[in-house]
């Protein structure tokens, strides 16, 4: 099983609930999930692995593993219509040369074209039984898209099996990580994974440039669900899911926060700025990490924490050094637990997140959180628990903010099929 996929344990029970229960308090009342579209796992796609972005027109685009017209996948757009959403599917994949199991979602750059990767598939190479994965684009053509390969993994020193969002600086480039390939020797043979950067120097072929190779030492190993950050001075920050402080157990590490600085002969420097240490520390980091207005770093980790069902982490940034501290500890139960999630803020500075388990003992199917900073001290709040039917279950990938202040995101499983569903949030 890919690496990148290893992680994703989705639980497929889940239990009817009085609905009596959602209305603990004014304050839950106060607080709307709705879904807006169940997958039927058929030719408009299942098992939907991504988080979502949006167009200036309102519509929103994400992606399925599974699914689709061959049943591999589907790059899909949602487009609101008299109070309602309406799916259409923008590309099935055929899960040959064009790619096989999307994952991450999709990216937008400036002229509307969408960007993403696939985990599988592809003509690079042959890794796992199968093809390494693809970046491919979605060009709009006005009534319909078309999809095209723009690279193909080899399985080697460029890495493979690429499974995080990709993020687009406004010269097109293109970066990401892979879980996968970079020097062989690590990480069971296979490689430690790389971090990337896709350009096009000519407007003719994209080129791919391999950042950093993680060696699975203190630098980290394996590239996250969550995208990479690329600041104003173009900087690049992200996590890796092991790796880091040796005195972490187990002995692969608990994973690490890093950053690479562009430098002026057009190299990159590698910095790792802070390795988990594991229980009380936070352990295992799957979603991305997410800026705020002063440079410091939020996060949430798998695991860990002092009751070691995951926490919510932040980087203080402070003379060009950062320290690390827990500012939240997951307790499961009515809680939420095991979050691989990347953080919001909202307009006034609360970050809201999901957790892929918690909130209702009779189902551990998941939760949307809301941490209120005073001060230096952050109150945790429970604004959504899943998993009453038809309701979706088990969200991993977080949520996105529109204009309005409404999150949105995707559950993988749940839904009135049980394949899967977008969900929309309103505080």
């Amino acid at each position: 099983m890919k690496k990148e996929q290893a992680w994703y344990c989705v639980i497929r029970t889940f239990a009817a609930i009085a609905v009596a229960l959602i209305l603990v308090s004014g304050a839950w009342a106060a607080n709307q999930e709705k879904v807006i579209y169940n997958f039927s796992g058929g030719g408009d796609g299942g098992d939907p692995t991504s988080t979502l972005v949006f167009d200036s027109a309102g519509n929103a685009y994400g992606t399925t593993a599974q699914g689709g017209a061959f049943g591999f996948g589907t790059v899909f757009k949602l487009t609101p219509k008299s109070g309602k959403w309406v799916e259409t599917v923008l590309y099935s994949f055929l899960g040959g040369s064009d790619g096989k199991n999307p994952y991450g979602g999709v990216a937008f750059d400036s002229d509307g074209t969408l960007y993403g990767t696939t985990a599988a598939g592809g003509i690079g190479g042959v890794c796992g039984g199968d093809g390494c994965g693809v970046i491919y684009k979605m060009t709009n053509l006005g009534k319909s898209w078309t999809q095209s390969v723009i690279y193909n993994f080899t399985g080697g020193k460029d890495g493979f099996d690429p499974g995080g969002t990709l993020i687009v600086d406004s010269q097109f480039n293109l970066y990401g990580t892979t879980a996968d390939g970079g020097k062989k020797g690590g990480c069971s043979g296979q490689g430690c994974g790389v971090v990337f950067k896709l350009s096009r120097p000519h407007q003719t072929v994209w080129i791919e440039t391999v950042l950093h190779t993680f060696t699975g030492g203190a630098d980290g190993a394996v590239g996250s669900l969550g995208p990479l950050v690329l600041d104003k001075a173009g900087n690049l920050y992200g996590v890796a899911e092991l790796g880091g402080d040796t005195t972490c157990n187990p002995p692969t590490g608990c994973g690490t926060v890093y950053r690479l600085k562009a430098m002026t002969d057009g190299t990159w420097k590698f910095t790792s700025l802070y390795g988990f240490k594991g229980t009380p520390d936070a352990s295992f980091v799957y979603g991305g990490v997410t800026p705020d207005a002063k440079g410091n770093l939020y996060g949430t980790s798998y695991f860990g924490g002092k009751n070691g069902m995951g926490s919510v982490y932040k980087l203080t940034k402070a003379n060009g050094k950062y320290t690390e501290k827990v500012i939240y500890n997951f307790k499961g139960g009515r809680d939420a637990s095991l979050p691989t999630s990347t953080l919001v803020f909202d307009a006034t500075g609360n970050l809201y997140g999901s957790s892929s388990t918690g909130g209702r003992p009779s189902c551990d199917c998941g939760t949307i959180f809301k941490l209120t900073p005073s001060g230096s001290h952050w109150t945790e709040s429970i604004v959504h628990r899943f998993g009453v039917f038809p309701d979706g279950s088990t969200p991993t990938y977080g949520l996105t903010m529109d204009s309005a202040g409404n999150f949105f995101g995707v559950t993988p499983v749940g839904g009135t099929h049980k394949q899967g569903t977008v969900f929309e949030f309103t505080p």
